[in-house]
């Protein structure tokens, strides 16, 4: 049976912490690599912004209230997952921390490792929606769910794996760090919309089929709170309803990515028609002034070949 925990109110929401050793390693990791870098390299503000709030949000997802009753309540173990799968990769891979690597000094080993075949096939989209896609129905729909509340590895594995997944599909996405291949930005419009509709399917199955983890959620033997059944609504809705909210920024992203990308490929057309022209105007013959007015030109014509 699980430990018993005391009822979730507003006080015990924002009074309940407990520190996950298995998250600490890695956030410590990668805030540490981060801000080593940061000192060796010009980042902007937006960028180091968005990466220290994507380790605040994995701290709070683990260590704060949503750690603490993630194995209690289903709708928060919901709202832990889509906050380590969506939201915390998408703030470090906003971040741009494989830019801020090279510009440290690691551009040797970040092109390097690019270049390889198994960061191409890794990054390549198919890939990373498979997973991100596949992730939260086997999570949900198989043992995995049960065995992750309940071994305490896995639960640690989990909490690691899950960041890392999103990590792959948001950097893979967005692009705004170097990528060892580059993709329209129109075909990660795409993959979004699908994606949003595999979690939207996924929130209405958990929401009208049967109950997940029952056998687990009673012997946790839970006095207060919603009945499993509301529970398990409420998770669904979170999955659903919020998950769709947070891909609007997202999709923002995207729609700024884009626009840029045509900017800079508008740019490289222009830049070609104005060396074609400037080709053209070089070879062509030398003509008198009136011979540049239509009008001239063919009365001139005329007059020649009468």
């Amino acid at each position: 049976m699980y430990p018993a925990v005391a009822p979730l109110t507003l006080s015990t929401a924002l009074t309940s912490w407990t520190v996950d050793a298995a998250s600490a390693a890695p956030l410590l990791l990668a805030g540490g690599a981060y801000a080593w870098c940061c000192r060796r390299a010009a980042v902007p503000a937006a960028r180091r912004a968005a990466f220290w709030s994507g380790i605040g949000v994995w701290v709070l997802a683990t260590m704060s209230m949503v750690g603490v009753y993630a194995p209690v309540l289903f709708w928060v173990r919901a709202l832990q997952v889509l906050l380590l799968l969506f939201v915390v990769p998408m703030l470090l891979a906003l971040g741009t921390p494989l830019t801020v690597a090279r510009q440290a000094g690691g551009a040797a080993v970040v092109d390097r490792v690019l270049a390889g075949r198994t960061a191409r096939a890794l990054t390549h989209p198919a890939t990373t929606s498979v997973v991100m896609l596949a992730t939260p129905w086997l999570l949900y729909l198989t043992p995995w769910y049960v065995a992750s509340l309940t071994n305490p590895v896995l639960a640690s594995l989990t909490r690691i794996i899950l960041p890392l997944i999103g990590f792959g599909y948001f950097y893979a996405r967005i692009q705004a760090d170097p990528v060892p291949r580059r993709y329209p930005q129109m075909l990660s419009m795409v993959i979004s919309i699908a994606e949003t509709l595999g979690d939207g399917l996924l929130g209405i199955v958990l929401w009208l089929g049967p109950l997940i983890a029952t056998d687990y959620y009673l012997a946790v033997n839970r006095t207060w709170g919603p009945s499993q059944r509301v529970d398990q609504s409420v998770g669904a809705g979170i999955l659903w309803i919020l998950g769709d909210v947070l891909g609007v920024p997202f999709l923002m992203v995207l729609m700024r990515a884009m626009s840029s990308d045509e900017k800079k490929q508008a740019a490289i057309v222009d830049a070609e028609l104005d060396a074609q022209l400037d080709t053209v105007d070089d070879e062509a013959p030398p003509t008198l002034w009136w011979e540049a007015d239509p009008q001239l030109r063919d009365r001139f014509h005329r007059r020649t070949t009468d």
